[in-house]
């Protein structure tokens, strides 16, 4: 398929179980990506798949479903290309969680298609506004969130790899 043509394939945003195939392999992947980058900063190496499975488990993904979250999945195209977690922090805070595109498919709206449909869901579940935490060296994220009107706050939790966390109120017409 051509370049021109992957940007025109539609993306379709749908809440998938945490433990279908799709989800579980975006997931890893997230991790992955995510783990690699700070070794590489930290460490100067990759990480090993050991590593990948402690940081799977450390941090699961089971509060990612109802009645208090959700895992949202985007598919380009046929292809499942990224997912994005919402979790309710409390009755009126949302927390977007494991926010990824796969590389492949990254520069063609994925990335703005999850997070409108985060903001949605979290809205839905009752959410005033959807929180976040990142790290400063995933500069395409940090970006993205302050593209998408994310603002900086301070820590609403302690995390040794959340170094500047983001907090976005949602407007009334989000599906409430």
């Amino acid at each position: 398929m051509s370049d021109a043509a992957a940007l025109r394939l539609p993306w379709a945003v749908s809440a998938e179980p945490v433990g279908s195939p799709d989800a579980e392999a975006l997931l890893r992947e997230y991790y992955t990506e995510v783990a690699d980058r700070y070794f590489a900063l930290h460490e100067g190496r990759r990480s090993t798949p050991e590593e990948i499975d402690e940081g799977v488990a450390e941090y699961p993904s089971t509060d990612l479903t109802p009645p208090h979250g959700t895992l949202l999945v985007a598919r380009h195209g046929e292809v499942a290309a990224g997912c994005v977690g919402v979790r309710m922090l409390d009755a009126r805070t949302a927390e977007l969680k494991q926010m990824f595109v796969r590389a492949a498919r990254r520069g063609r709206g994925g990335a703005g298609v999850l997070l409108t449909a985060a903001e949605r869901v979290a809205a839905q579940l009752g959410a005033e506004r959807i929180r976040l935490d990142t790290r400063r060296d995933l500069v395409e994220a940090v970006a993205l969130y302050r593209r998408h009107g994310f603002v900086e706050i301070d820590p609403y939790h302690e995390d040794p790899y959340a170094e500047i966390f983001f907090e976005k109120r949602l407007e009334e017409d989000e599906g409430r």
